[in-house]
């Protein structure tokens, strides 16, 4: 072999080592970053069967809660059906309603004089009424309520009908 040809094999074995090397730490990475990955996959899955779990546990407490109040509110209706003057066990089943509505921030939807909203009642009906303006809510067949901002079931309204515009 020449001289020439000799160096240039050296120095091809040399940047072959070198891309070896090359090639062996990036392996390595990839096997750490593959372990990592893996691992961090792992914990999502914890993660998730935990949250999944927590929700399930609040919604059976919520549930029990529920229940709780429903058992209080059986036992006061038969105790006031089986008191001879029931009015005075109506009172205080109507107090505790409220009192647990109140805890709710549960309302009554307002209705009578008011403008109809289709986001807060359902007219059944309109009538004509000319003393009345027009879209005023004259009549309330069923109560609406509100919890907080949010609508637990809208008023059921009868709405006047001007028709002297």
């Amino acid at each position: 072999m020449t001289k020439v040809k000799a160096i240039k094999q050296k120095k091809l074995q040399e940047k072959l080592k070198e891309k070896e090397l090359e090639l062996a730490k990036l392996k390595e990475e990839l096997r750490k970053t593959k372990e990592k990955l893996l691992r961090s996959y792992a914990d999502y899955q914890n993660y998730q069967k935990r949250v999944e779990k927590e929700i399930k546990e609040k919604t059976e407490k919520a549930k029990e809660d529920l229940l709780l109040q429903i058992l209080d509110l059986y036992e006061n209706l038969n105790l006031a059906y089986n008191d001879k003057s029931p009015k005075k066990a109506i009172r205080i089943i109507i107090k505790n309603v409220e009192k647990l509505m109140e805890k709710e921030k549960i309302k009554p939807i307002e209705t009578i004089g008011k403008k109809f909203d289709h986001n807060l009642h359902h007219a059944i009906s309109t009538i004509e009424k000319n003393d009345v303006e027009d879209g005023v809510i004259i009549d309330e067949i069923k109560k609406g309520y509100l919890r907080g901002d949010r609508i637990l079931r809208p008023s059921i309204v009868v709405v006047a009908k001007n028709s002297k515009k």
